[in-house]
């Protein structure tokens, strides 16, 4: 079990545990068997088959997985042991294997980076791959893994996706577009200018209702969530209209019933869909467990992938899965934040600026 180098010490007696994975924790999803792995954002709990909506993307390779099998690893051996213990309360305790390459979090932060750093960092560098196949598909990993970096870091996410989404800026992608969606949407500074200041003909967000969000109705600060979402959503409708004159780029709702009730679905979907000039359907998508947050750069492990494609049949089906997140999102307009549902309790907006560090 990881353990981030964040919360030892003083804070980690004092922070409540149903806070302390603000300071940050293993979040990559990876599942793997033999030459294929899939890529989701997807925890796979129960509620993930039944009543959760993710994404799933399988990849059939064998250098993609065997790649990824390496970043797990990796990780792996910077975490603890799980051991049972029927002497202790859990019936269990967390053991600092003495094979670990790093010495433990908790006692030594500065040893630990520093020896996460020089494990982690060769897999996010670039490295001599065998001459190019012809093939209509290029995957590239995207890792995010910024509490294991002691001095530069060398992660891959972050400055991926923007230099992507620089090329959106140019003229020449005037007749482009391009869909982001995240259930916490909490998007980070540098991708939202970055997409509102894109010349693509039309850009979509999805997000979550209060509704769709696992948190909602659940007792506690984090109740407050679902409705912080709201403002969030509100600011960005904002600075779409300074930024854009409210032209060019839309937030759409996704609601199917209400959580915890029968019928009622989460929202958990996360990714980014471009679709090029002179194409009607995705040709670049990013998938994996990043929800594109402040907190996803600084805090959290993450693994994604950037997939270019000219497969026409894959192009298809990548326009399907925005399609299907479409089938129960609704325009969200800035007016509507003054309907009774829409309305924000003010302590709601002191726990946002609070915890905002956080989402």
């Amino acid at each position: 079990m990881f353990h981030t180098p964040n919360l030892r010490g003083v804070r980690k007696a004092l922070i409540p545990k149903r806070l302390n994975e603000g300071w940050g924790l293993q979040h990559m999803k990876l599942y793997g068997f033999d030459d294929e792995i899939i890529l989701s954002g997807a925890n796979l709990s129960k509620d993930y088959f039944t009543n959760r909506q993710d994404r799933y993307h399988l990849f059939s390779s064998k250098s993609i997985t065997d790649y990824y099998a390496k970043v797990h690893d990796a990780v792996c051996s910077l975490s603890f042991k799980v051991q049972p213990n029927d002497k202790v309360e859990n019936r269990f305790e967390l053991v600092w294997p003495s094979s670990n390459p790093a010495p433990s979090p908790l006692e030594d932060k500065s040893g630990f980076k520093s020896a996460a750093s020089a494990l982690i960092s060769p897999l996010l560098k670039p490295t001599s791959t065998p001459s190019p196949r012809k093939s209509k598909t290029v995957v590239y990993p995207l890792g995010q893994f910024t509490p294991l970096m002691s001095d530069e870091n060398h992660s891959t996410e972050h400055p991926g996706i923007l230099s992507v989404l620089r090329t959106l800026s140019r003229e020449d992608f005037a007749k482009s577009s391009w869909t982001f969606t995240a259930g916490y949407f909490n998007m980070h500074r540098e991708l939202k200018e970055l997409l509102l200041a894109s010349k693509s003909d039309l850009g979509t967000v999805v997000t979550a209702a209060p509704e769709a969000n696992g948190f909602y109705g659940s007792a506690g600060v984090s109740g407050y969530l679902p409705p912080g979402y709201l403002i969030l959503a509100r600011r960005f409708l904002e600075e779409v209209g300074k930024v854009r004159g409210g032209e060019g780029v839309e937030l759409l709702e996704w609601r199917r019933g209400v959580v915890g009730q029968p019928g009622g679905w989460t929202y958990h979907a996360k990714g980014i869909w471009i679709t090029l000039p002179e194409y009607t359907s995705p040709s670049l998508t990013v998938v994996g467990s990043s929800n594109y947050t402040r907190r996803s750069k600084k805090l959290d492990l993450e693994m994604n992938a950037l997939v270019i494609t000219d497969d026409k049949e894959l192009q298809k089906e990548l326009a399907g899965e925005i399609e299907n997140l479409k089938t129960y999102a609704k325009p969200l307009a800035l007016e509507d934040f003054n309907k009774e549902d829409k309305k924000v309790p003010w302590e709601t907006k002191v726990l946002l600026w609070f915890l905002s560090w956080g989402l």
